[in-house]
């Protein structure tokens, strides 16, 4: 039998649950102010519904019903491209950056990888296995205080290989101008991109994650909670964590291929235009 435990649904059958129930829940959740959370709980007690109905516990997905009874929470965002044209022309125009070789590789590493700018301008080659393709982000490092997994793809693993011939013999992938000992500073990626022509209203080192979420989603090829935890976004909601289907991990795998390679074939035909 599937149950929903709440304080309001109490511990009961799924399929004996109202829309009305369900609605006091979200609301409950509202009334504390947390309307980004009402939201992803609504989704989450739609994906418990439509197991339930998989399994023969429930007839309908309830949850469908309390679409835009919802506070549309205010999220503020950071500048991002979104179009694939206009994408493909900012490939093409970091490929241009005239300043420090190794920010034009942090530039060019950016969309592919879509980690937080600060995981990427902190990176230190003792956390990347080449062999294995692999970058683990250690929980220190990461905002939600986990270890981060990030598949390299042919396209990342060729721009390493550079990079390492520039800063393989420190500590950090990408050194400040100042002292090899410490990272570049959080603006450097920023202005990189001032530099280039792109205003803080138009794209920001920040928004190559949107840009990937957006694009990656739209795209309907992958399932959004493999998205999520490329993203390394943890729900901080305990139910939806607990319906988590964990990591993803091959499909992340197939998804950073086929990212790597749209970009490629984004630039190509911005070049070709």
């Amino acid at each position: 039998m599937v149950e929903i435990a709440t304080p309001v649904l109490g511990n009961r059958p799924i399929a004996d649950i109202t829309v009305p129930e369900l609605l006091q829940v979200l609301r409950s959740v509202e009334a504390r102010g947390r309307y980004e959370t009402a939201t992803r709980l609504r989704s989450t007690f739609g994906t418990i519904f439509r197991y339930a109905i998989a399994t023969g516990r429930a007839q309908r997905d309830i949850s469908a019903d309390l679409r835009g009874a919802l506070i549309t929470p205010k999220v503020k965002h950071r500048a991002a491209i979104l179009e694939p044209a206009a994408l493909g022309g900012l490939l093409r125009a970091i490929d241009t950056y005239d300043g420090q070789p190794t920010v034009r590789i942090a530039l060019q590493l950016a969309p592919h990888l879509f980690v937080r700018p600060g995981e990427l301008r902190m990176a230190e080659w003792a956390e990347f296995d080449l062999v294995a393709r692999l970058w683990v982000i250690p929980a220190a490092k990461t905002k939600m205080r986990r270890p981060h997994k990030v598949y390299l793809t042919d396209e990342v693993l060729a721009l390493l290989k550079k990079l390492r011939t520039m800063s393989g013999d420190g500590s950090y992938l990408f050194p400040g101008v100042r002292t090899p000992k410490r990272p570049i500073t959080d603006n450097t990626l920023n202005a990189a991109l001032r530099r280039l022509g792109y205003t803080s209203e138009e794209m920001t080192a920040h928004g190559f994650r949107a840009t990937a979420s957006t694009l990656l989603n739209e795209s309907r090829k992958w399932h959004p909670d493999a998205i999520e935890r490329q993203l390394a976004h943890v729900d901080g909601n305990k139910i939806r964590r607990a319906y988590a289907r964990g990591e993803h991990w091959d499909e992340r795998v197939k998804m950073m291929q086929y990212w790597s390679l749209y970009l490629v074939g984004l630039k190509k035909k911005s070049a070709a235009s």
